[in-house]
């Protein structure tokens, strides 16, 4: 995976959206292992959130799915994690919806028939944008 070589990652805010069953988690999954997370990635629907320290960079992977009330992501004190350095990841960013900065990418995945995925990213900043041009020098 491109991304994994680009440093915009170590500082990037990737939102990912889709379904239940859609495939966010596997994406991650395979994304923090092209990062070099090694063993099981569990994850973080019902801890929220799992940090992953590497070498040089942490990651947060985050699943917002079970929030009732955006402000539990204040209470959880995420603000802090999203003002410092490292990669965040959210599954199901709307149930944070106003409380969480502007993601650098949106990862939209739409299930079509079978195992197959429909892959939309929009950049909404530099780092995004940053981003994309990584995943489009891959293909």
């Amino acid at each position: 995976m491109r991304w994994a070589q680009s440093q915009a990652i170590r500082h990037a805010f990737i939102a990912l959206h889709g379904d239940l069953g859609a495939g966010k988690t596997t994406l991650v999954r395979y994304l923090l292992k092209a990062l070099g997370v090694q063993g099981r990635i569990k994850s973080p629907t019902y801890a929220v959130v799992e940090p992953y320290e590497l070498p040089d960079l942490n990651v947060w992977h985050f699943d917002f799915y079970r929030f009732a009330d955006p402000r539990e992501w204040e209470d959880a004190g995420f603000r802090d994690i999203f003002a410092s350095l490292g990669l965040k990841l959210a599954e199901w960013p709307e149930k944070a919806a106003a409380m969480l900065p502007v993601a650098d990418v949106d990862l939209q995945l739409h299930t079509l028939d079978g195992a197959a995925r429909q892959v939309t990213l929009t950049a909404h900043t530099p780092t995004g944008l940053e981003l994309l041009q990584a995943v489009g020098e891959a293909a």
